[in-house]
């Protein structure tokens, strides 16, 4: 039987894997922080790299253990004095090193993701145990040159009970000169002893430029609006490209339309809506609509609840339909709730494979009720 080649799990579709992108953009007070650890000769070894997903988490992880694994283990005095220190993170992009992380090659550089399954035919849920029973394997053979190793965990609250237990014997109890980067997106997921035998690393979300920029370094097609996709992106980049990979934009602006006429609905456009994203073979579309809808509500509580409209408007007629719909904080509360109960809804369909449309329709006759009410 022929070998699956399985994607990587840790890869944005349509995007560089993050061990392939060089600079990273918005993430300045984390670099920093790092570095400060690292030249003042205190240097933790674990780290929980947190934060919303897509954000750079997984890039800072990798710039860390490139700078890490060229920087010299024994930082004492020499001949001629104290070594200078290190302005950045940077490391140039002809050391060996580099050449041997692209080729997933580099002896000390361990990289913990989700694996196949039992069957080998596609990836696991979860990060199983077995693959954090390798590093034992990794520590015992990167020991003979005595340097500096590197475990990156991508992404940590992807692991099952066994592979977080077993990760946490070797946090508790580390190999000399390792240090453990764990790239987590919901750190309240991780149990409460790895987190506290770590030091976090918080990363921000990215604003409109430094979006643009990063989005620019992934080769992404260019936009015309990239603070609309800093917006419903929350700041992610991953959550950008998924959005131009699947015209989340104007999908949002099909949102806003069909909105923008209650509390008398144009039934018309939300049949369409619903069919052009229940079609057969349209569940990403499904999965994005659902997505946008509940960024819609939220939107609309927190505007009510701050008594403005969002600065920037994701949507053209966004800033009006908010203002109209949510004009203070008693019916802000209102959306919030009708935002739980809908994505509660949601979720609970999906699961059981209520008929797409359907729920769709269910999901724009309860937004009706709540504007006409």
């Amino acid at each position: 039987m022929a070998e699956v080649e399985l994607p990587e799990p840790d890869r944005v579709e349509g995007a560089p894997h993050p061990r392939e992108t060089r600079t990273l953009f918005g993430q300045d007070a984390a670099q920093a922080e790092f570095l400060q650890a690292f030249n003042s000769g205190r240097l933790h070894h674990g780290w929980l790299i947190t934060g919303p997903q897509g954000i750079g988490k997984a890039t800072l992880a990798w710039q860390i253990a490139r700078f890490l694994l060229t920087q010299p283990v024994d930082q004492g005095a020499g001949l001629f004095g104290e070594p200078e220190k290190p302005g950045s993170l940077a490391t140039p992009p002809d050391h060996p090193v580099e050449a041997r992380i692209q080729a997933m090659s580099e002896p000390g550089l361990f990289l913990l993701r989700r694996g196949p399954n039992e069957k080998g035919d596609k990836l696991a849920g979860d990060i199983l145990v077995k693959e954090v029973r390798k590093l034992k394997n990794f520590f015992a053979l990167s020991a003979a040159d005595g340097g500096r190793r590197v475990v990156i965990v991508d992404a940590a609250d992807e692991m099952n009970v066994s592979a977080a237990n077993a990760l946490l014997k070797v946090l508790e109890e580390p190999p000399a000169n390792t240090v453990m980067l764990l790239v987590c997106h919901q750190p309240s997921r991780l149990l409460p002893t790895i987190r506290s035998r770590c030091r976090e690393l918080r990363l921000a979300a990215l604003g409109p430029e430094d979006m643009a920029q990063a989005l620019a370094q992934a080769e992404a097609p260019e936009t015309n609006n990239p603070a609309a996709l800093a917006e419903l992106s929350a700041g992610s980049v991953g959550e950008a490209l998924r959005l131009m990979n699947q015209n989340g934009l104007a999908i949002y602006q099909e949102l806003v339309d069909l909105y923008g006429t209650l509390p008398r609905l144009d039934r018309a456009r939300a049949l369409k809506l619903a069919e052009s994203a229940a079609a057969r073979g349209a569940e990403a579309k499904l999965d994005l609509l659902f997505a946008l809808n509940e960024s819609l509500l939220a939107r609309l509580a927190r505007s009510g609840a701050i008594g403005q409209p969002p600065a920037i408007e994701a949507a053209r007629g966004e800033a009006a339909l908010i203002a109209r719909l949510s004009p203070d904080p008693h019916k802000a509360r209102i959306w919030a709730n009708l935002a739980q109960e809908i994505g509660a809804r949601t979720r609970h369909g999906r699961a059981v494979n209520l008929d797409p449309a359907a729920l769709i329709l269910d999901t724009v006759f309860k937004i009706q009720k709540t504007a006409a009410g």
